[in-house]
C-alpha cells in the first residue's frame, strides 16, 4: 500500500469514527468517505471512496451491487435513453439534437477493494496494519435486473469472497473517474457551471429476504438508497463558489492554486454538489416559533439577485409550514441553488441543497420562483425524510410534495394568478382575474385528464409508460389527496400526514404502510377507496343528465266524481321562466349518472326558484339515480358533488345543469374582460413603439 493511499485510508475513517458517534437519527448502515478531484477544463472527475456497509437484514449476502448513474449518458443504448426516446423527448432535456463528443458521460470504477474483514459494528474500525486487502476488481461485472439490456452498464456487481452475514459490516474502497454530461437529467455542466449529482459509486439497498434492491436508471423515475454518513472532500480552482450536501467543516487552499472543500453531513442517504465561479451568496436564519432554526444559505446567479428574498421567503414557508404540519426539518442548515439559464438542473432535489428555477422577468403573484422553490424544500421532507423507494413507489415522494406545494402556497402566498408569456417565454404578462384554484390547479388536474386510465398506480413506478408516467405519480395522487382532505376533513388529513411522517422517517415506507396509517386514524376502513385510485385506473366523472320541472297536474284523461275528463295541455316548464310561487306545484325530476368506471359517494343539490334548496347523499353506485319531487316552484338548477369534494372527477364541467340555460351570461361576462385585457396590452406595447 502506498503512503498517500494509506494516508487518505486513515484519515477517512478516522473522520468516519468521530461522526458516527453523534447522536443517531437514522440507522447509518451505509456510510461514505469520499476525495474528489473536479477539473472543470476536461470535465472530469477522479475519486476515491470508502463505503462502510452494515448488514442490517435477516439474510447474508455475497456480493454488493452499486448504481453507476452516469453510464445511463454513455451511448444511445442505455436504458434510460432509450425510455427517454420512447417518452417522445429527446436524447436530452432542452432538445439537444447536436450532441457532441464531449457532452456524453460516464463512470469508469477502476478499483473495488475489500479492506476488513465483516464485524458487528460499524463503528469498530481495525487499526491500519490490520487491513485484510482483498482486489475485487476483477469480479465486477454489469447487470441490467429491470429490463435485461446488455447494454445498460447503470448497476454494476462485485463477487464477494465471503459472506456479510447479518449484523457484520464490511469496509469498501473503490476508485473512480467520471465523464461529466452537458446536462441530460439535473447533472452536469454548462460553461463553468457545474452541478454534480448521482456522480459516486452507491451501493443499492439490501432488503430482507436476501434480494438488493439496486434497479438499472430509468428516465421516468429517481433514486433509492439507505442512510448514512457523508463525510466528502471537493477539490477544485480557488476560485470556484462551492454548494454541497452537510455543512463546509474545513477548506484548504493547496499551492497549485485550488481549494479543497470538506462537508460532512449525517443520516442522509445522498450527497450532490455544485459549483461555479460566478455564485454571489447570501445567507438567512430561518426561525420559527416550536420549530428548529436553519440557516438558508442562498447561491445566486447575479442576474437574478433582485429575487433574492423571494428565494429566502418561499424556502422559510416551506420550512414553516411543512414543519408545522407533519414535522420539523432536523438538520439545521440548508443550501437553495439558482442554476444557471438553461443548464438543466433546476428543479431538484437532495438531502440539504435542492436547485430552484426563475427567470430574468417574474412577476410576483405568478407562482414562480416561489413554487418550484417551495417543492423542491419540500422534498427535503418527502424523499429526504421519509426515505421512500422512488423506483418502484415515487408518489410516496412526489404525490404527497406536490399537494404540500400546492396548500404552503396557497396558506404562504394566496391564490396565483395565471402568467402568460410571449416572445418565447421573454415577457410574461400576468392577467390578475384569472386566479389558479389550489385544489385543482394546484393539484394538476389538467395534466391527469388526458392520461388517467394510462396506468394503474400501484405498478412499480420503472414500468409506467415513460410519457405520462409523471401525471400517474405528481398529479394523480395530489387529486386523491386532495379528496381526502374535503371527504374527511383537513384535521384528520393532517394528522394522517404527519402520523405517517413521524412513524417513518428515517425509514424505507411502502405503500401499505401509509394504507394502514390512513385506517388507523379515521377508525374505518379505507380499503374501497385505494382499491381504486391506487391499484385501479378508472376515472371518477359524476355527472347531472338531465332536469325537467312540470306542472304537477295531471295532463289527459282524469276521474272527476265518477267521470272520465280531459284536463286539456299544460305546457311544460322546462323551458319556461322559473316560478317563485303562483299558488301550483310542479313535479321536478333530476336524472344523475356515473359515468366513469369508479365510485364515490357524492351529494345531489336541487335548488329551487323560490329559495328551497334540497341536499341527497347518493353511494354513486348504480349507473344512473333518479330524485323526484313535488314542490310549490320549480328548479332553478342541479349540482353533483356541489362542494367538488371528489377533486378526481375529470370532467367537472357535467356536473351541474340549469333547468333554463344561461350561456349567454358567462360569454358576456368574459368577453368584455377579455376586451379590457386586450386594450391594456395593445396599450402596453403602443408605449414601447
Amino acid at each position: 500500500m502506498n503512503n498517500s493511499r494509506l494516508c487518505f485510508i486513515t484519515v477517512m475513517l478516522a473522520a468516519s469514527a468521530l461522526a458516527l458517534a453523534q447522536t443517531r437519527l437514522s440507522p447509518r448502515n451505509t456510510n461514505y468517505t469520499i476525495e474528489v478531484k473536479l477539473d472543470p477544463q476536461a470535465k472530469t472527475l477522479a475519486g476515491r471512496e470508502i463505503i462502510t456497509w452494515r448488514n442490517d437484514r435477516d439474510q447474508p449476502t455475497n456480493e454488493l451491487r452499486f448504481h453507476l448513474y452516469y453510464n445511463a449518458w454513455k451511448n444511445t443504448r442505455s436504458t434510460w435513453l432509450l425510455e427517454r426516446t420512447l417518452a417522445g423527448g429527446s436524447l436530452a432535456r432542452g432538445a439537444r439534437r447536436d450532441i457532441r463528443e464531449e457532452d456524453w458521460g460516464y463512470v469508469n470504477v477502476n478499483l473495488v477493494k475489500i479492506l476488513s474483514s465483516p464485524k458487528s459494528e460499524v463503528e469498530t474500525v481495525r487499526s491500519q496494519e490490520n487491513f485484510d486487502e482483498i482486489d475485487l476488481t476483477s469480479t465486477k461485472r454489469f447487470a441490467a435486473p429491470d429490463d435485461g439490456n446488455p447494454d445498460d452498464q447503470t448497476v454494476m456487481v462485485v463477487t464477494l469472497p465471503h459472506t456479510v452475514a447479518p449484523g457484520e459490516s464490511i469496509q469498501v474502497e473503490l476508485a473512480f473517474t467520471s465523464k461529466i454530461p452537458r446536462t441530460f437529467a439535473r447533472t452536469g455542466y454548462r460553461g463553468n457551471y457545474f452541478f454534480i449529482a448521482q456522480w459516486f459509486p452507491k451501493l443499492g439497498v439490501y432488503e430482507n429476504g436476501g434480494a438488493w434492491n439496486c434497479h438499472q436508471f430509468h428516465a421516468g423515475t429517481e433514486f433509492f438508497s439507505d442512510y448514512g454518513v457523508y463525510d466528502v472532500k471537493i477539490t477544485l480552482p480557488s476560485n470556484y463558489v462551492v454548494g454541497a450536501t452537510g455543512r463546509l467543516v474545513e477548506k484548504i487552499d493547496n499551492p497549485d492554486g485550488t481549494s479543497t472543500h470538506r462537508h460532512v453531513q449525517t443520516d442522509v442517504h445522498d450527497f450532490a454538489w455544485t459549483t461555479s465561479p460566478d455564485y454571489v451568496v447570501r445567507e438567512k436564519r430561518f426561525e420559527y416559533a416550536g420549530l428548529p432554526a436553519v440557516d438558508m444559505r442562498l447561491l445566486m446567479q447575479p442576474e437574478h439577485l433582485g429575487q433574492t428574498e423571494r428565494h429566502f421567503a418561499a424556502t422559510a414557508a416551506a420550512l414553516q409550514y411543512y414543519g408545522t404540519w407533519y414535522g420539523a426539518y432536523p438538520y439545521g442548515h440548508i443550501t437553495v441553488v439558482d442554476p444557471a439559464y438553461e443548464s438543466g438542473s433546476g428543479g431538484m432535489e437532495y438531502p440539504t441543497l435542492f436547485t430552484c428555477g426563475s427567470r430574468w422577468l417574474n412577476p410576483f403573484g405568478g407562482g414562480s420562483p416561489e413554487g418550484v422553490t417551495v417543492h423542491e424544500c419540500g422534498h427535503q421532507f418527502w424523499y429526504g425524510i421519509v426515505g421512500n423507494n422512488e423506483f418502484e413507489h415515487a408518489w410516496l415522494d412526489e404525490g404527497f410534495n406536490t399537494f404540500s406545494t400546492a396548500r404552503t402556497m396557497e396558506a404562504a402566498f394566496g391564490e396565483s394568478s395565471w402568467v402568460r408569456r410571449y416572445f418565447r417565454g421573454f415577457f410574461p404578462l400576468k392577467f390578475d382575474d384569472v386566479k389558479l384554484p389550489r385544489m385543482t390547479y394546484g393539484n394538476r388536474l389538467q395534466g391527469y385528464r388526458p392520461v388517467a386510465t394510462s396506468d394503474a398506480q400501484a405498478k412499480p413506478t420503472y414500468h409506467y409508460f415513460p410519457a405520462t408516467g409523471a401525471r400517474i405519480t405528481y398529479d394523480k395522487t395530489a387529486l386523491w389527496l386532495g379528496t381526502l382532505e374535503r371527504y374527511l376533513g383537513w384535521e384528520t388529513l393532517q394528522k394522517i400526514m404527519s402520523t405517517f411522517f413521524e412513524r417513518y422517517k428515517f425509514k424505507h415506507p411502502v405503500p401499505d404502510d401509509f394504507f394502514a396509517v390512513v385506517n388507523e386514524v379515521t377508525g374505518r376502513d379505507m380499503t374501497w377507496f385505494f382499491d381504486q385510485v391506487h391499484r385501479g385506473s378508472e376515472v371518477f366523472d359524476y355527472a347531472v343528465q338531465s332536469v325537467s320541472s312540470i306542472p304537477a297536474v295531471p295532463e289527459g284523461f282524469i276521474d272527476v266524481d265518477g267521470k272520465v275528463s280531459f284536463t286539456g295541455e299544460q305546457k311544460a316548464a322546462t323551458n319556461g321562466n322559473a316560478n317563485n310561487g303562483d299558488g301550483k306545484l310542479y313535479r321536478t325530476q333530476v336524472v344523475v349518472r356515473r359515468n366513469g368506471g369508479a365510485i364515490f359517494p357524492v351529494d345531489v343539490l336541487m335548488v329551487f326558484a323560490n329559495g328551497d334548496t334540497v341536499r341527497e347523499n347518493w353511494d354513486g353506485k348504480d349507473r344512473w339515480k333518479l330524485f323526484a319531487y313535488q314542490k310549490p316552484a320549480r328548479l332553478k338548477y342541479a349540482a353533483v358533488d356541489p362542494d367538488r369534494t371528489l377533486v378526481l372527477d375529470i370532467n367537472y364541467t357535467n356536473n351541474s345543469k340549469r333547468l333554463k340555460p344561461a350561456a349567454a351570461w358567462p360569454a358576456g361576462k368574459w368577453a368584455s374582460k377579455w376586451m379590457i385585457w386586450l386594450q391594456d396590452l395593445l396599450a402596453t406595447f403602443t408605449f414601447f413603439v
